[in-house]
């Protein structure tokens, strides 16, 4: 979607996996058909379109634990007027508990319009609304940010559904093995690869906004983190030539990246402007500090460090001042990342049982493995703070990308056109 405008009219208050099994508490939604104000040939052509948004729509809540979406039926249309006056009666006796209605409207300038409802059906009230004007090839976004709707208007957490999945493509075997950067919508549409495969890539982070990457390549021989815009366009070094660098992350804001420099013998932690310039160091402890992840306040910032003589967690501020470690559970700790919330970080550790994916808080308490593989690593969040995405490595060393909730429920397998590790997730995009 080159451009996603709000409707100011409706701004008033208010696949990729397996679906994942809703809880018994699971709110269950009914998700009819999306009507349309348009009549005769045109009025079909949006009614079909508004089918579509439904169903899609419906797998995306599907794909949560919290809600339960009804199957959706053609035969459960109903009148323009309806998106905003529904009939609470009607489908509660459907045993919903809550609804999504909305409609698509063609506009003489050739896009539609395309408005989103959510409602409390037992309290019998309007719980959020939204609109967007969009160019007709642009409804799964419109339809995956209805879904986005439904589930903050629910749950209070933001949806993931309008959020992209980028990480690294692998295929062939030996010598002649690839790895090219990829990247999909949440829910594996819009699959497409962003580098070739003449150089070896790693960890691609996203920026905030989803406009920008930064990665690692090898291109030229030596690893060095890169930067680029979603469209190709401006690749480009971070650092100066020469400077082997890697394992990069924005800041929240998306102005800074930190990144590991490894000189004379040492590799440390530095910041550097996104948009290029010098760069300021911010550890200094012999050893390895690495896998940076910047809290949501942008204040404070969790690594991995090997300085006590194995990998563990460290966290310090922004700028490089009270380094502390925080893990203290056995093993080694490392590619730490916090929740988009603030309330824990996500890292890989690594026992005797293995490398499995764990949380805890940021002070160090509350630690729990979420995973019960042997070789899970690599955690991102989703936007909502309940999921997280990381690499598996299948018996036969395939490596492959899973999802799994908090809770630590069976992990559910994304499905890619090859093999895949690093995962990063971006945030929802405006």
């Amino acid at each position: 979607m080159k451009r996603l405008f709000l409707l100011p009219l409706l701004l008033a208050s208010a696949g990729t996996a397996q679906a994942q099994q809703p809880t018994p508490t699971a709110t269950v939604i009914a998700v009819p058909p999306l009507t349309s104000p348009n009549s005769g040939s045109k009025g079909n052509e949006m009614l079909a379109i508004g089918w579509q948004a439904a169903e899609l729509i419906g797998a995306d809540l599907r794909q949560t634990a919290e809600l339960m979406p009804l199957p959706t039926s053609r035969n459960e249309y109903y009148s323009y007027p309806e998106v905003t006056a529904p009939s609470f009666s009607k489908w509660r006796a459907n045993g919903a508990k809550a609804l999504v209605t909305g409609f698509v409207q063609s506009r003489s300038d050739g896009r539609l319009t395309v408005g989103c409802y959510v409602y409390d059906l037992e309290k019998g009230r309007e719980l959020m609304r939204k609109g967007f004007v969009i160019s007709p090839s642009d409804w799964r976004r419109a339809a995956h940010k209805c879904s986005g709707l439904a589930y903050t208007a629910i749950t209070g957490a933001p949806g993931i559904f309008d959020t992209r999945i980028v990480y690294v493509a692998e295929s062939g075997v030996g010598d002649a093995r690839t790895k090219r950067i990829a990247i999909m919508d949440s829910d594996g549409g819009g699959h497409r690869y962003l580098t070739g495969p003449e150089a070896m890539v790693l960890t691609p982070r996203l920026a905030p906004k989803s406009e920008q990457l930064a990665y690692v390549s090898f291109m030229g021989g030596a690893p060095h983190v890169r930067i680029r815009d979603l469209d190709g366009a401006n690749d480009r070094p971070l650092l100066q030539q020469g400077t082997m660098s890697f394992a990069p992350r924005y800041s929240p804001d998306g102005r800074t990246i930190v990144v590991s420099v490894s000189l004379n013998g040492n590799t440390d932690l530095y910041a550097v402007s996104s948009a290029g310039g010098p760069s300021r160091r911010l550890s200094t402890a012999p050893g390895i500090d690495t896998a940076a992840s910047f809290s949501p306040d942008g204040s404070k910032i969790v690594f991995e460090s090997d300085r006590g003589g194995s990998q563990q967690l460290y966290v310090m501020n922004a700028d490089g001042s009270g380094q502390r470690r925080i893990s203290f559970g056995g093993g080694w700790y490392a590619s730490p990342q916090w929740s988009p919330d603030g309330e824990w970080i996500a890292f890989t550790r690594r026992g005797q049982d293995g490398r499995r994916i764990g949380i805890m808080k940021p002070d160090g308490t509350g630690e729990r493995l979420l995973t019960r593989g042997t070789a899970d690593e690599g955690p991102a969040w989703a936007a909502s703070s309940r999921e997280i995405i990381f690499q598996h490595a299948n018996a036969s060393g395939r490596p492959g990308l899973y999802r799994v909730t908090l809770d630590g429920s069976e992990p559910r397998q994304v499905t890619i056109p090859q093999d895949g590790s690093d995962p990063d997730w971006s945030g929802v995009a405006e």
